[in-house]
């Protein structure tokens, strides 16, 4: 008896390691995301035992090249991705693999930003977590300059008056700057009532559009916005404004919800905290996203890749995943029942809450704002708008010039 049973078991663990795959995951971090993942990954390889080779590797390369390695037919199996629409074809449709109806039921919400233009049920990917832009504000300059933060509900006017004071008393050569991305550019848009689409058709330059592209530019011949920010940028080329928040050059950072953990460990020498949106005629304007995880349709472990993505899908895992890496979770039980976010900072948990009620105004009062996020070809768009409103800024073109310009490469993307 022993003997079969010992048979039985050494042919149970043989069968195990013949069947067992390996996987690439290619993935980039903010902070810490890869290596919470690898923590996880380590469970599922030891209850499957397949393996997951995870290359961590910059943002720059998620968004630069692997589209690249996609259409060359070099993909690896599973990537972390921020383009959740815009590389759709090449997903592995995990619906024959997992319990679809749960999935819908815990991430219906942002299914459909990895889904094709014409809509489908597929289900292609993880949003490991939601992420929202807003302003990041150095309070202690507020109060050396004497000068109190509007409070919720101001316009983006409102708070621009603000910086020029605080500017002028503490002698600063800016007072506020946004990343180099018509991502973070979105949601001022929103704000001065820029629409973003008709019936689901792009469209870029409205009236609100305009009004904010005005604005903008001049808030750079004016000097509130840094010539070391967009104006030192060219092209499509992104630019992050953290450096010069965490210099002391401004008083305010339009980033989004991915900087609290950059901000919470390398911020010492000033106070600082995350504001309600600024709102505008339009609304309350912010762009929601986040990154994703997906599998390819080109891996050789279509079952397999799919089975690691599920695993990292269930409540939880995605609860621990956004305890631990101090962010929003895009589950939508959890999102109800709550996260314990006791292993971080006060002030990034308070973060968390001010960015999470920003999507909320933003899903009301913007939601043209879910719509961009999930068109397949907003990265597109993100190049587009500040390749020529830079050039606006510096004078290359005039600013309707530039609004024309974007308009028309628009309009030969789409029609890509």
């Amino acid at each position: 008896m022993r003997r079969n049973i010992l048979l039985t078991s050494f042919l149970a663990l043989a069968s195990f390691g013949v069947n067992a795959a390996e996987i690439k995951f290619v993935c980039y971090q903010d902070a810490n995301e890869c290596d919470v993942l690898q923590e996880m990954t380590s469970v599922w390889e030891g209850s499957t035992g397949n393996k997951v080779n995870f290359e961590v590797v910059g943002y720059d390369v998620v968004r630069d090249q692997l589209e690249n390695q996609l259409e060359a037919g070099a993909a690896p199996d599973v990537a972390r991705i921020t383009n959740l629409g815009g590389l759709n074809k090449y997903y592995l449709d995990l619906a024959p693999y997992v319990d679809s109806a749960a999935w819908e039921k815990n991430y219906g919400a942002t299914l459909p930003w990895y889904r094709k233009p014409s809509g489908d049920n597929g289900i292609y990917g993880w949003q490991t977590q939601l992420t929202v832009t807003g302003p990041y504000v150095n309070v202690t300059m507020f109060e050396d300059a004497g000068v109190d933060m509007p409070e919720e509900g101001a316009t983006w006017d409102d708070w621009a008056d603000a910086l020029r004071v605080v500017k002028s008393e503490l002698g600063l050569t800016a007072g506020l700057a946004m990343d180099r991305t018509a991502h973070r550019w979105a949601g001022p848009a929103f704000s001065y009532g820029a629409k973003f689409h008709e019936n689901g058709v792009p469209i870029l330059v409205d009236q609100g559009f305009r009004d904010f592209a005005e604005t903008f530019v001049g808030w750079h011949t004016e000097g509130l916005m840094p010539a070391e920010g967009w104006p030192a940028g060219s092209g499509t080329a992104f630019k992050n404004a953290a450096p010069l928040f965490l210099d002391g050059t401004v008083a305010m950072h339009m980033s989004g919800s991915w900087m609290l953990g950059n901000y919470d460990a390398n911020i010492t020498d000033f106070e600082w905290t995350v504001v309600p949106i600024p709102c505008g005629p339009g609304g309350c304007g912010a762009m929601p996203g986040g990154s994703g995880v997906v599998a390819f349709n080109t891996s050789k472990h279509p079952e397999v890749a799919a089975s690691y993505v599920d695993f990292l899908s269930q409540a939880g895992r995605a609860g621990y995943f956004a305890a631990n890496t101090g962010n929003i979770t895009a589950h939508q039980g959890l999102q109800k029942a709550g996260i314990d976010y006791s292993g971080v900072s006060q002030r990034v948990s308070a973060g968390l809450s001010t960015f999470a009620a920003n999507a909320g105004k933003a899903a009301e009062s913007t939601p043209q704002a879910y719509w961009f996020q999930g068109y397949n070809k907003n990265f597109a768009i993100y190049g587009i708008v500040p390749d020529y409103i830079t050039k606006a800024i510096t004078g290359e073109m005039s600013l309707e010039d530039a609004l024309t310009a974007i308009d028309a490469d628009v309009a030969a993307k789409i029609a890509e």
